[in-house]
């Protein structure tokens, strides 16, 4: 009988407004640490007089400053966008850590999970030229393009396998990993690479999202800190944060020791699973989030009580998160240990999934799992939430959680190594 690969994982990247590169990242999750204040990129408030001089600010994390190794080509820096950068440095850690040198290019996939990534920067673009379309420079013909971010990668590292981009919301960035594990257990490449792309919102999107009521108000303005408060009472929707992750999946049969000397993986993904509601609308889906959950339990071949530690969606939405603790109750797993990732980094949108793939790995093999912040005054009692300090847990078993606008669900189980 035919025994599938197993898929494991042997690089990580990440840049987020807490910490660039996983040490850093991991030591301001278990510190608790966030940088929530008034968003202050170009294209990220609504211009002046824009609605008679009334407008309240948007608040979110912004990444403060973004380093690229110096090796990298300044060359087609230039025309690469904020995405585009943030892509380059996550890559270019999880590259090193996986020792992806070593591997034939034409071995190498990349899925890029995000579109519409870079918004802000096409407004900016746009109301340069001040209505002259005729002035724009020619590179903006492919630089608009979600697949440039991806060209920007393939150049930078040389991958020559297969690349493209994913959208599925603000699940993107899992359902990325997710095809990444099927890739590499079906044999389209040794290693494949997925990566939640950086979604750089311009005001009209912040407008649209915080108008819809699915992003926070501006209700905590003076005080940015307390805004983003997944599972608690006093949350009113999630709150923007810009962050990038990278993750290497890698094929290697059952069984057979690890080859590359110095790569030490740190997890198999067991199984994993996306489903769709059939819903075009940004509403979750209780059904939908339990057949997601329940699928990727099942090809695990786990029961909901071997899950240790649960890292959910948790975006701070009103009835997102209402649904979420329902659906993880329906599904066994009101015993595992709870946090949210997203009270520290803030909600990356496209980038979450990966990001948080990338918060579960690292604190499974810490042994140590990060606290919650402004939790308060919890949803519901009963659940094993991780309080306002980080705490030592050794997790065997994990499952992440990442949903997307439109009925996108999905799963997965991951297994430390």
């Amino acid at each position: 009988m035919h025994v599938s690969p197993d898929a494991v994982v042997t690089g990580l990247g990440v840049v987020s407004a807490i910490g660039q590169g996983k040490q850093a990242f991991l030591d301001a999750l278990l510190d608790g640490r966030q940088a929530f204040e008034v968003l202050r990129r170009p294209g990220r408030q609504l211009p002046a007089g824009a609605d008679g001089g009334a407008a309240l600010p948007f608040i979110g994390a912004e990444i403060a400053d973004l380093l690229l190794a110096a090796t990298m080509s300044r060359k087609g820096l230039r025309t690469a966008s904020l995405a585009g950068h943030a892509a380059l440095a996550a890559l270019h850690e999880a590259w090193h850590e996986a020792r992806l040198d070593q591997v034939r290019p034409e071995r190498i996939g990349l899925i890029i999970g995000g579109s519409n990534v870079q918004q802000r920067e096409l407004v900016l673009a746009q109301a340069a030229l001040a209505g002259e379309p005729w002035f724009i420079a020619p590179a903006y013909g492919h630089t608009f393009l979600d697949s440039d971010v991806c060209g920007l990668c393939t150049e930078a590292f040389n991958i020559r396998g297969f690349a493209y981009t994913l959208g599925a919301a603000s699940a993107s960035g899992q359902v990325a990993v997710l095809q990444a594990v099927e890739a590499v257990r079906a044999g389209q490449a040794d290693v494949c690479i997925a990566l939640g792309a950086l979604t750089d919102l311009s005001y009209w999107e912040l407008q649209a999202l915080s108008s819809m009521g699915a992003m926070g108000s501006a209700r905590f303005a003076g005080e940015p800190a307390v805004a983003c408060r997944p599972f608690d009472r006093d949350r009113d929707g999630f709150i923007f944060g810009e962050a990038c992750g990278a993750v290497v999946v890698e094929r290697v049969e059952r069984g057979a020791a690890f080859e590359r000397a110095g790569v030490q993986p740190y997890a198999r993904c067991l199984g994993g699973a996306v489903n769709v509601d059939g819903n075009r609308h940004p509403n979750p889906s209780l059904a939908g989030e339990c057949l997601a959950i329940r699928r990727a339990l099942r090809r695990a071949a786990l029961t909901a009580a071997q899950i240790d530690y649960v890292n959910p969606h948790a975006s701070g939405s009103r009835i997102g998160d209402e649904t979420e603790l329902l659906a993880l109750r329906e599904s066994g797993l009101a015993h595992a240990r709870l946090n949210t990732t997203k009270s520290l980094t803030g909600h990356g949108l496209a980038a979450a999934g990966a990001v948080e793939v990338v918060a579960t790995l690292l604190q499974m093999r810490a042994g140590r799992l990060h606290p919650c912040r402004n939790l308060d005054r919890p949803l519901e009692t009963g659940w094993n939430f991780v309080g306002a300090a980080a705490q030592a847990c050794d997790v065997e078993h994990a499952l992440t959680v990442s949903i997307g606008f439109g009925g996108v669900n999905s799963a997965l189980c991951w297994q430390r190594l």
